[in-house]
């Protein structure tokens, strides 16, 4: 959520996706590690590009390509997954390039957002010196019927790659 006017500056994680930028709470970030093989979770929404496993445990990845209808494009070595979290489940994004943490101070969030409908997953845009970062809200990304989908995938466990 974008902070009042008087609140403190929100430390974010900047990354790029299809050359825009963009940001996540640095409270949602777990950690950041290269992009690895992924395994096909039958049943998942399609959001879910599919479940990494990371030192055995297991995480789905959600697709921000198709969440912002981007053109698809295979899983590269040189794309990074940001661990997160979305409420209380751990997911994976996969991204272009993750830049580093930034502080965004209360004067530079850009109030106007708040305005325009269908911004969804958003939840406070930044006008920095070097360019506008959205910031993701990852508690909305999924619907309550993905989120409902993906449970059930997840209980069928499937084998890993």
């Amino acid at each position: 959520m974008i902070p009042p006017p008087e609140a403190r500056p929100q430390e974010v994680l900047l990354f790029t996706l299809e050359r825009q930028r963009y940001g996540l709470p640095v409270e949602d970030v777990r950690e950041l590690v290269r992009a690895a093989r992924l395994t096909h979770l039958p049943q998942a929404p399609d959001v879910v590009e599919g479940l990494l496993n990371l030192r055995g445990e297991l995480i789905p990845v959600l697709d921000l390509r198709r969440r912002f209808r981007h053109p698809a494009r295979s899983l590269s070595p040189m794309d990074h997954f940001i661990i997160a979290t979305n409420g209380q489940r751990p997911v994976a994004l996969r991204v272009d390039r993750a830049e580093g943490l930034r502080f965004i101070a209360p004067g530079e969030w850009d109030a106007s957002l708040q305005e325009l409908p269908g911004v969804g997953y958003v939840s406070g845009a930044a006008k920095l010196s070097d360019g506008m970062v959205l910031v993701h809200d990852l508690r909305s990304f999924l619907s309550e019927a993905e989120a409902l989908q993906l449970d059930t995938a997840l209980g069928a466990r499937p084998e890993t790659a």
